[in-house]
């Protein structure tokens, strides 16, 4: 559950880039980082986690105006590379509100998707959280390395494999060169804010 200051009447909203290694989620928050600037309250912090990198910063979001009076700060996470423990992985959901799952559409990193999905299901399930009931977007990163001549998965087969039982929102992406890293970024802060509001009435 999101952090709330009464006294400063702040909504702390926790949301979290999860995905196999390498797969593009500290891209996402760079990019993020260099492009929306003015919105942002901290620098990129790097904290070590038992060997392994955790990355945050905060970030205003875009025009959402207020919860119930209450005005609103995004913390971004994501738990950077290969990551050598899973404790690292589980520590960094730990309050999440809303998730972005960014999956590695390269054909040879099909088998890693479905084992991290895997992962942040029992990851969640550890803090009585249901991957089913979080807000969650899917991103299906890497898709410009098809001009590049890189085997690429067919989004059938990204939706077959990570979403079909889920049925949440996709998005196919380039977290390095932006495309739809933004797109992606509004929509979990939009249906955060909205589970959010529930739980606040």
């Amino acid at each position: 559950m999101s952090f709330i200051n009464l006294k400063d009447k702040v909504v702390q909203v926790k949301i979290v880039y999860y995905g196999p290694g390498r797969g593009g989620k500290t891209t996402n928050l760079e990019y993020i980082n260099r492009t929306y600037r003015k919105q942002i309250l901290s620098e990129m912090v790097s904290l070590k986690t038992h060997g392994d990198r955790t990355l945050f910063f905060d970030f205003l979001p875009f025009d959402m105006g207020q919860i119930k009076g209450y005005h609103i700060k995004i913390q971004l996470y994501t738990v950077p590379g290969q990551v050598k423990y899973n404790a690292t992985r589980k520590l960094v959901l730990r309050g999440v509100d809303g998730i972005v799952f960014v999956a590695d559409a390269m054909e040879k990193q099909r088998e890693k998707n479905i084992r991290s999905l895997n992962q942040l299901h029992e990851n969640l399930q550890s803090y009585n959280e249901s991957i089913f009931k979080i807000p969650l977007v899917m991103q299906y990163n890497k898709v410009d390395l098809k001009e590049h001549g890189i085997p690429i998965l067919p989004i059938e087969v990204l939706q077959k494999d990570l979403n079909s039982r889920l049925q949440v929102p996709y998005f196919e992406a380039s977290a390095l060169t932006g495309y739809n890293v933004a797109a992606t970024l509004k929509k979990i802060i939009s249906s955060t804010v909205v589970s959010i509001q529930k739980k606040l009435l």
